[in-house]
């Protein structure tokens, strides 16, 4: 495993509920979502276990709805739960984000 993907795989869980908070959407458009924001290498078999145990943890749900175009599609939406668990994780993300971006930018010299 890349040092890329290990470092997506503890964040790529947030990003997904906070794309699902804005509107409810399906796994495939997930993908295509994450990878227009430059997260080009999450394919769509990384991000079903993901829903999967989002799911199982009770912080989204699927419908099943129908398509234009082909079978139904299981849009998720987020729970009452989902929304906690997204506020927490932007409150983490916040509070690890700035010193992180400074170290990067300054190494060593932290005065």
């Amino acid at each position: 495993m890349t040092l890329r993907s290990q470092l997506l795989k503890g964040i790529l869980e947030g990003c997904i509920l906070a794309i699902i908070d804005q509107q409810p959407t399906y796994g495939y458009e997930l993908s295509v979502k994450l990878q227009g924001f430059g997260l080009t290498d999450v394919s769509e078999g990384s991000i079903y276990p993901i829903l999967l145990r989002l799911q199982k943890e009770d912080l989204i749900q699927g419908t099943l709805q129908k398509s234009e175009a082909g079978p139904k599609r299981k849009y998720y939406h987020l729970t009452s739960e989902g929304k906690k668990a997204l506020q927490e994780f932007k409150l983490h993300w916040n509070s690890i984000k700035p010193p992180v971006d400074k170290i990067m930018e300054k190494g060593g010299k932290y005065l």
